[in-house]
């Protein structure tokens, strides 16, 4: 049953690439809805941790608010999202491997986190405008996973967690780039949703594989 949500979830994700940077249109948030939602019932159907179900549910409420491409519904998928890292957040340090102390054991990794937040901040406060507080509360959520998933040890599947972890957080700085930081008609904005997507439907799919 799985193997075959995962077939489909893999089909909806590579049916929502050659969408990804077309206008908003119904089956453009099918597709990428779909892409993650599934990844949220493999989760549930194969007993992995309720937080990684939660997180993925939260994230595919998330895409389909990103999707419509409104600076209400941006506002609202930014709060499903990061609802979505607190709770992988909440998996990374509740599972049993989970070690805090492990945080500091890998320093290049975690003040380069805490180097780009604060680059972050900077860049994106004065060009925001009316999202500038929803985008200043997220970008210390989702270093937040990228710090709490360096409390896993390097070991069985959980090796996935880190790189799918960094790869989320490249997909998310990719898109604060390209909706905040790039002129409207510059020539990047025809192939910056390819990486956002790759990155963030990868990411979903290594969280998945780590902890189900």
């Amino acid at each position: 049953m799985t193997t075959v949500l995962l077939i489909f979830a893999s089909a909806c994700a590579m049916a929502y690439m050659p969408m990804a940077p077309k206008p908003v249109s119904t089956a453009r948030t099918i597709f990428k809805t779909a892409s993650v939602g599934t990844l949220a019932v493999i989760a549930v159907f194969s007993g992995a941790p309720l937080l990684l179900s939660m997180a993925l549910a939260l994230c595919a409420i998330g895409d389909a608010l990103l999707s419509r491409e409104t600076d209400q519904t941006f506002m609202a998928g930014i709060g499903a999202f990061a609802a979505g890292h607190l709770a992988y957040i909440a998996l990374f340090l509740t599972h049993p491997s989970s070690d805090p102390g492990l945080i500091l054991d890998r320093p290049a990794i975690f003040w380069s986190l805490i180097v780009l937040g604060i680059i972050a901040a900077t860049l994106l406060t004065p060009r925001a405008g009316d999202l500038k507080g929803p985008v200043l509360a997220y970008i210390p959520i989702i270093l937040g996973m990228g710090i709490a998933v360096l409390s896993l040890p390097d070991t069985d599947a959980l090796w996935l967690a880190l790189p799918a972890a960094l790869a989320f957080i490249a997909s998310d700085l990719i898109l604060a780039t390209e909706k905040f930081l790039l002129p409207p008609n510059h020539p990047s904005r025809k192939l910056t949703p390819y990486p956002i997507w790759i990155l963030y439907w990868g990411a979903q799919v290594g969280l998945l594989l780590a902890f189900a």
